[in-house]
């Protein structure tokens, strides 16, 4: 099987811009299989980590819609092996109150036909400012 890396990057790379600028419901599910599983590893906000389905990304997604005035996902890298593609990121976000929250993310995520089907995230958050 000929895996098309450039084609999952390219989706990648798009899934955290649509994030960014807010997407939800259907635009945000269409980057994913029915079948996704999102795993966010142990951090300042999920002490004991998070597993999410499709429905919980979306819910997640639109909760996140409330809490933040903006987000910003600035790529540092980007490597991609077989069907699995890994990003460092640098995460900016501006919540309702105006502090402003950083993180450095890692984030990885696997292919299916064209979709995303898993991803998980290392988040490593700054002390609030």
């Amino acid at each position: 099987m000929v895996v098309d890396m450039e084609a999952n990057i390219d989706l990648a790379l798009r899934y955290h811009d649509a994030v960014g600028k807010g997407a939800v419901g259907d635009e945000l599910a269409a980057f994913f299989t029915p079948d996704v599983t999102h795993r966010e590893l142990p951090n300042l906000l999920f002490p004991d980590g998070m597993t999410r389905d499709l429905e919980g990304l979306l819910a997640a997604a639109e909760a996140g819609q409330a809490k933040l005035v903006s987000q910003d996902y600035a790529v540092k890298n980007v490597v991609a092996v077989a069907d699995t593609v890994a990003l460092e990121i640098a995460w900016t976000g501006v919540l309702a109150t105006g502090q402003t929250v950083k993180a450095h993310i890692a984030t990885f995520l696997d292919f299916r036909d064209g979709k995303i089907c898993g991803q998980r995230n290392y988040d490593c958050y700054e002390p609030l400012s």
